[in-house]
């Protein structure tokens, strides 16, 4: 789908040249828009990166992309702590704003920049992309049909990427990353795929927080996934470090309707990669989804249980707009991502972010922002916590709406 604003084609910048920066490049062109320009860490990686993601310029600075005339949205996706003041320019001077998560590396930064982007009317989205499953939103779809509150919600993120001391990534600093790692960086993706799912919300919680290697080899600039293998041929010894951030988060919570659950959350389990999974326990179903395995949905009963495959003619409309491919070919996160690019600027050429439902926006980032805060103070503190609610928070059942390396 072209994207256009008025009669021009919207035009895009992006903050950050790595795994993601390039996840976010591809979602841009495709849905139409025009790669305006991308900055980089260093004016090398710049130039690198203007050639990779077929931009048509490179900037010299991440500020002066997010004031350049020229740019209609910007996709931030620069290491965590920078989020807060490049949003904040980019917003000040008037863009549309893709982040990623989190969007900041507290609840107060991440509440002022939903509030700058609220004061200042601009689409403001997060990519919590795992939403655009089509398989998560026949779950989402069926939950709600119930008209029932879950009794139990449970599951786990897991990931090895960091699972050895030979493992390293900027996220693993506090100072770039944030006090939370494993949590923030992919515990909230979970929390927010529940939540957007059950139509619920966490109320309070317990969480314990690990750190299994206390020290990591630094000296080399690992991007996100990759291994010390892949990028120390040549580089300088690696030296040791302390570490300061968890790699493994468990959490107890309660519902503000009832259910109870539990989430696991690892970047140190080995031959999970990005194994996102939960489990929903209805009244009369169980609902099952497995990122690793996203194109099915195990339905569990008392009776014969089934395996819903990714098909658009058995699906909830509102599932089966998001299949992109037949049944039987693989779909998956580069889909999603596409999907959540696409519904963004859709969103700027309505001129509201709620002009598209389950669209993931600021208000969402902080919610995140607010469970990660509750995490770290009940890990603190070793006893349950209330995690709070924003002072606009949506409805819970949104059914009307339920139609047929530096850089990352």
């Amino acid at each position: 789908m072209m994207v256009v604003m008025g009669e021009a084609q919207l035009r895009v910048g992006i903050v950050g040249a790595g795994f993601i920066g390039a996840v976010h490049a591809r979602a841009a062109r495709l849905a139409g828009a025009r790669l305006v320009g991308v900055v980089a860490s260093t004016p090398a990686r710049t130039e690198r990166a203007v050639a990779a993601l077929g931009a048509e310029r490179g900037y010299a600075s991440a500020e002066a992309l997010a004031a350049a005339d020229e740019v209609d949205v910007v996709h931030i996706c620069a290491p965590n702590h920078l989020h807060r003041p490049l949003v904040a320019a980019a917003v000040a001077a008037g863009k549309h704003v893709v982040c990623e998560k989190p969007l900041a590396v507290d609840l107060a930064g991440a509440t002022e920049l939903h509030a700058l982007a609220t004061s200042a009317g601009v689409v403001a989205t997060v990519p919590f992309v795992y939403r655009f499953y089509p398989m998560v939103r026949e779950a989402r779809a069926r939950v709600l049909a119930t008209e029932q509150a879950a009794r139990l919600v449970h599951g786990s993120y897991l990931q090895d990427w960091l699972s050895t001391a030979g493992d390293d990534n900027w996220r693993v600093d506090a100072q770039a990353g944030g006090r939370s790692r494993a949590f923030a960086d992919i515990g909230s993706h979970w929390c927010d795929l529940v939540e957007f799912v059950t139509g619920d919300r966490i109320e309070q919680l317990c969480g314990e927080l690990v750190t299994a290697l206390p020290e990591r080899l630094a000296g080399d600039d690992l991007h996100a996934f990759a291994t010390r293998a892949e990028t120390s041929a040549g580089a300088p010894a690696a030296t040791s470090r302390l570490v300061d951030t968890e790699d493994v988060a468990l959490v107890m919570f309660r519902t503000r309707r009832g259910a109870t659950g539990s989430v696991v959350v690892s970047q140190i389990s080995s031959g999970h990669k990005n194994q996102l999974r939960f489990e929903i326990a209805l009244p009369d179903d169980t609902l099952v989804f497995d990122q690793e395995h996203p194109d099915t949905l195990w339905i569990g009963r008392r009776g014969p249980s089934l395996l819903a495959a990714r098909d658009a003619a058995h699906l909830h409309p509102s599932a089966a707009s998001y299949v992109r491919v037949p049944p039987g070919h693989p779909q998956g996160y580069q889909e999603c991502f596409d999907a959540f690019v696409a519904d963004t600027y859709q969103a700027i050429a309505a001129g509201s972010a709620d002009a598209v439902d389950g669209l993931p926006t600021f208000a969402d980032g902080v919610r995140a922002a607010r469970i990660t805060d509750a995490v770290l103070r009940s890990a603190d503190a070793h006893t349950w916590v209330d995690v709070g609610a924003e002072p606009t928070e949506p409805a819970d059942q949104p059914t009307d709406q339920l139609t047929g390396e530096r850089d990352r």
